[in-house]
């Protein structure tokens, strides 16, 4: 064996007797074993790497390669990457209604055979493993608002958000390509009932942002940008995801949400079609559903729901109280129509375009 290091006049004699690249393979082949994920970034994928990435890797070896991006932005580069074959991505997170849509299947592997090994779990649910991806966590999209003075009403519903006399400020509203969520909002702040959302009424629905739009100051199209419009006092009510308002809570920042007006939404881990390293990204989210402490840990952080009840059950007391209840979810939450959705997925985000000009 050879020693290192070695004198550059030595590399040189070694690299034109053939033997250099004996050894400097070992390094290249370690550099191999990696993962890479895209995610949306910020406290969200610290939150993922203190309780996933890095469990994972310290069990495994291997490296994981976190990319951020917006969801539109993620989407569109996936579809790029299969198309022209160059895929340099492992794996994605899609919402659960996206995970659902032709354009998904078309891009990422199914996963029907990978799944059939938690098809025992008793304590995972019948959907934490599907063709379209390994359930990460499910969560919702809600009102939140910024606290203060506790002898004053705080917005509860989608018409609250509305009225600016009763509860004066700056809204928020997400932005990106799936625009479904700002439309409904709408709907039930202008009086229809939740049983009656879908199909959705897009004009009366653009007619009653029509009424909110001067008051909107932040138009946000990542998790971070919700989180830094709420810490800057951007905004004092809008609508955002949990996990992100959760965090900032964490942070001691003034705020609160509620589930009276919230849709139930979730995240999914998606195989890209042709990835690199692909046998590296099954065994990530295999480590994801086998692991209750993983779920856990970050669930607890981000105050998700983990596809594991085992999961549920090690998370804290305050946490848990954090989370919808099931006279919650029954009574107010917004279970969306993903058929529907998907199906007028264009024509929607055409229109909502067209509205913002």
């Amino acid at each position: 064996m050879i020693s290192l290091p070695l004198s550059w006049n030595k590399v040189q004699k070694l690299a034109l007797a053939g033997i250099l690249p004996l050894l400097i393979w070992p390094s290249a082949s370690l550099a191999s074993e990696q993962v890479v994920i895209a995610s949306t970034g910020g406290a969200y994928d610290r939150a993922l790497k203190a309780a996933w990435f890095d469990p994972f890797t310290k069990a495994t070896g291997i490296e994981v390669v976190t990319v951020v991006a917006t969801n539109a932005e993620m989407r569109a580069k996936v579809a790029a990457m299969v198309k022209t074959g160059n895929v340099t991505w492992d794996l994605y997170l899609d919402g659960e209604i996206q995970a659902a849509s032709k354009a998904h299947k078309a891009v990422t592997e199914d996963l029907t055979g990978f799944c059939k090994q938690f098809a025992g779990r008793k304590d995972l649910g019948a959907n934490a493993c599907a063709a379209g991806g390994a359930l990460l966590q499910s969560t919702a999209t809600l009102l939140a608002y910024r606290t203060g003075d506790t002898a004053k009403p705080v917005p509860q519903t989608w018409a609250d958000m509305w009225d600016s006399k009763a509860f004066p400020g700056e809204r928020a509203f997400p932005n990106f390509d799936d625009p479904w969520r700002v439309m409904a909002a709408a709907l039930l702040a202008d009086g229809v009932g939740r049983e009656e959302l879908f199909p959705l009424d897009v004009e009366r629905a653009l007619r009653k942002l029509d009424e909110i739009r001067p008051s909107v100051s932040v138009w946000w199209k990542t998790g971070d940008q919700s989180v830094q419009g709420f810490r800057n006092g951007d905004y004092s009510v809008g609508q955002i995801w949990l996990t992100r308002a959760k965090a900032m809570q964490n942070e001691g920042l003034p705020i609160g949400w509620s589930y009276k007006a919230s849709f139930l939404v979730g995240d999914r881990i998606a195989l890209v079609r042709g990835a690199r390293n692909r046998e590296n990204a099954l065994k990530l989210m295999a480590f994801w559903l086998n692991s209750p402490e993983a779920q856990a840990k970050a669930c607890e952080v981000l105050s998700c729901t983990p596809p594991s009840t085992e999961a549920i059950a090690l998370m804290s007391e305050d946490v848990r109280k954090t989370m919808p209840h099931a006279d919650e979810v029954r009574d107010y939450m917004v279970v969306p129509d993903a058929e529907w959705i998907n199906a007028n997925a264009a024509q929607l985000l055409q229109r909502w375009n067209e509205w913002l000009r």
